[in-house]
């Protein structure tokens, strides 16, 4: 791991760890809590979920958090928390039944997977992208449905169908390859399919091309304008798509961009240099902010550092 890879690890993983209670739907303050309380659970779970890398060794700075989960995981009521956001409450039970903690009583797991509407594990409806988020969830949760193999919706992704704004089109020098949206749904894409490093998108040829273009692109941009979120997510995006980001100049600008970002403490303080919190906000609130791009860098920063998988190499 180079100098700059280990403090954004250390830094974001320390954090992490320090703020556990803010995590805890349960916690005292949990009634005054700004974030959502579910969903920043299920990507705690995704990050440890994450983890075990192909080569790598147990990482005990996650110990506290597995904890947390696995505490968590074994509380009956705390799927109905799901409840609370009605459009998302299908997709973050199924996450949930899918990030379980090994070793654990899957008795609320399948009880969770049981209240779930019978036309949800089915494709019909549903964007590329949704039918990819649930096939990745109900696989790994070993739920039944009916979405269509990986196969036939690759050439249906984002990373195939987007197409950045040509030179002509861009009106300033500031103006972005993707919308906010769009950039989302090509790392998005990516994380599904490629499982964030561990099995092949199953892009090739132009294809593969064209989405390492459509990354470098929104890449470059994202470092121009400090947009630290996404350009964490662009860089896994890059080692998914079979590149080495330290070794290229995209994937290296964002690395040490997030490294200036990165405060004393570890944390990432927002999303973007436009949208971080002040330092004087208060611990509730600053958490809120910078929760989420902390969490990704650290999973940015683990995989990035973690053994590869064979057919990445050569």
């Amino acid at each position: 791991m180079t100098s700059s890879l280990d403090q954004l690890s250390a830094g974001t993983l320390d954090w992490l760890g320090a703020n556990l209670d803010h995590f805890d739907p349960y916690t005292a303050d949990a009634g005054t809590a700004t974030h959502r309380q579910a969903k920043a659970v299920l990507e705690l779970a995704l990050l440890c979920h994450c983890s075990p890398r192909p080569g790598g060794s147990h990482d005990e700075r996650l110990d506290g958090a597995r904890a947390l989960l696995r505490k968590l995981w074994q509380r009956p009521e705390f799927p109905r928390l799901f409840d609370a956001h009605p459009p998302s409450a299908p997709t973050y039970g199924l996450a949930y039944a899918a990030l379980a903690p090994d070793g654990i009583d899957d008795s609320a797991c399948r009880a969770t997977l049981g209240r779930l509407a019978p036309g949800f594990l089915s494709p019909a409806g549903k964007s590329p992208l949704k039918r990819m988020e649930i096939r990745f969830y109900a696989d790994k949760a070993g739920a039944d449905h009916t979405i269509e193999p990986y196969a036939e919706l690759v050439g249906q992704s984002p990373l195939v169908t987007l197409t950045a704004a040509a030179p002509g089109d861009v009106v300033t020098g500031d103006a972005a390859p993707l919308t906010d949206s769009e950039g989302y749904s090509l790392t998005h894409a990516a994380f599904f399919l490629g499982d964030y490093g561990r099995t092949t998108t199953g892009l090739a040829g132009d294809a593969l091309a064209h989405a390492r273009d459509l990354v470098r692109r929104m890449l470059d941009h994202c470092v121009g304008q400090d947009r630290w979120d996404l350009a964490a997510e662009l860089v896994i995006t890059q080692f998914i798509l079979g590149l080495e980001p330290l070794r290229t100049p995209s994937g290296a600008a964002a690395v040490e961009c997030l490294v200036r970002a990165q405060r004393s403490d570890g944390a990432i303080p927002g999303r973007s240099a436009s949208l971080m919190e002040s330092r004087s906000a208060p611990a509730g609130e600053f958490f809120r902010k910078a929760y989420h791009t902390t969490l990704v860098t650290a999973l940015m920063a683990l995989v990035l550092s973690s053994g590869r998988p064979s057919w990445h190499r050569g």
